[in-house]
Parts: structure tokens; C-alpha cells; sequence
């Protein structure tokens, strides 16, 4: 049984990849900030599978590295890191943005997912064996008006992804990128944080992808043979042709 350790694991993506993966028997370490969801869902996905949660913040490096290094030894042996945890925390031109989102988009979507990867990396670089799948963006292979730093943040990812598989080559270690435009979560309602009204209207009027969409790419790529590794793959829904241009029903 493979072990597969994901953050940002109660809500949206990170929260519907860890639904479809206990259904497929994988053992599961399940990261986020919220204690109350966390043991929601282990309760939940302990009737399919084994489950462990880590509470931590990833932009807390020294928390990171101490829940990890906490793991019990039946989930040591990591098999499959899914970075998954990130946000985007405002629309605004850039002479006009908020440090503060700066900052958490920063220190999230990008340090978070390196302090993650540093504390998991040395054991899979020990057994020349492990995955790596980086959870990215649209927003990471173009960049949108007023889109500025959160897009910023995700090209940093698609470069870091590359960097990763660079670097980790000569010890067989699998690492990709999954890079979802639309997803109807609660990621706008995060960015325009908590106006509902506002972020409803973003999936209005057309199908956005679904978290689950998402999570059976996940599985589609954690599932492929040894000698092959999903590297780079972006996805959208059928009504979106780009980061400005979906085509929505006329009302």
C-alpha cells in the first residue's frame, strides 16, 4: 500500500484528491490548518483506509519540519507528495495590491510548497524511488490583468516544478505539474475574501471544473508504470479558452 501525503487536504482539490484516493485503498497523510476538519475527515476516510492527520500551517518551516519528523512509523515511508495547499488573496493592479496578499500568496503557493518538499525529498532520494506532483495553475503559463502576483506565484511553481525534476533525475524520482484553470471551490470566495456575491459570479453562467475532475487527473498520473511521468499538464473546462476568455450562456 502507498502512502501519499497531501496539504491543503480538508477543502476543494487537496479535500476531493484525499476522497478518491481512500476509495482506491492508498494509505493517506492528511495536511491543513483546520483541527476540527482534519478530524472530521479522518473519521470519515478511516472506514476505506488508513489516515493520518498533520495540523500546520506550511508557511511555518519549523512546524513543518516537526509534524513531519512526528509521523508514526506505519506512515514514514512516504511514497507520493502531493503539494497541494495554495491561495489567491486579491484582484487588484499592482500599485494598488495589499502587502499582506503579497505575502500570503508568496509565502504559501511558493515557500510553503518548499518547505514541504525539503523535509520529504531526502527519504525518497534515499530509496531512488518517490512522486512528487505539484498542484499549479493556468495562472502559471500566463499571467492576467490585476492577476499579478498570484500569477507570479504559480509561474514560480512551473519553474520550481521543472527545477525539481532537473535536480531529481539521477535518483528516479517522479515529479509533474497538474495545472487546473476554473475550479469551482471556495478559492473565490477566498481572493475576494468572503464576498459571496462576488465570488459566485465567477462560475456563473458556464460549467467550471469540479474538484474531482482534478483528483482523477491525480490519480490518472500517480497510477501510470514506472518508465512513465506525467511532467506537465494543464486542464480546463470546455467553456474556457484562456485565463480572460470563457464563453458563458447568454441571459
Amino acid at each position: 500500500m502507498k502512502t501519499i501525503f497531501i496539504t491543503g487536504a480538508t477543502s476543494g482539490i487537496g479535500l476531493a484528491t484525499a476522497e478518491l484516493l481512500a476509495s482506491q485503498n492508498y494509505r493517506l497523510i492528511l495536511c491543513g490548518r483546520n483541527t476540527e476538519k482534519l478530524i472530521q475527515l479522518k473519521a470519515e476516510l478511516s472506514e476505506k483506509t488508513n489516515v493520518h492527520v498533520l495540523e500546520f500551517d506550511v508557511r511555518d518551516k519549523n512546524a513543518v519540519a516537526e509534524k513531519i519528523e512526528s509521523l508514526p512509523t506505519d506512515f514514514q515511508k512516504i511514497d507520493v507528495l502531493i503539494n497541494n495547499a495554495g491561495n489567491a488573496h486579491g484582484l487588484d493592479s499592482i500599485d494598488e495590491g495589499s502587502d499582506e496578499d503579497w505575502d500570503a500568496m508568496i509565502d504559501i503557493n511558493v515557500k510553503g510548497l518548499l518547505y514541504v518538499s525539503q523535509n520529504i525529498i531526502p527519504q525518497m532520494k534515499g530509496r531512488k524511488d518517490g512522486h512528487i506532483i505539484n498542484i499549479g495553475s493556468t495562472a502559471g503559463k500566463e499571467v492576467y490583468p490585476k492577476g499579478n502576483v498570484y500569477c507570479g506565484s504559480k509561474h514560480a511553481v512551473d519553474a520550481i516544478t521543472t527545477g525539481m525534476r532537473l535536480d531529481l533525475n539521477p535518483y528516479k524520482i517522479k515529479v509533474g505539474a497538474v495545472n487546473p484553470g476554473l475550479v469551482e471551490t471556495n478559492f473565490s470566495a477566498v481572493r475576494f475574501k468572503g464576498d459571496k456575491e462576488r465570488a459566485d459570479k465567477v462560475y456563473q453562467g458556464y460549467k467550471a471544473l469540479q474538484p474531482q475532475d482534478v483528483a482523477e487527473v491525480i490519480l490518472f498520473a500517480i497510477t501510470r508504470p514506472p518508465h512513465l511521468n506525467i511532467t506537465d499538464l494543464t486542464m480546463m473546462c470546455t467553456a474556457q479558452a484562456s485565463s480572460t476568455i470563457v464563453l458563458k450562456d447568454e441571459k
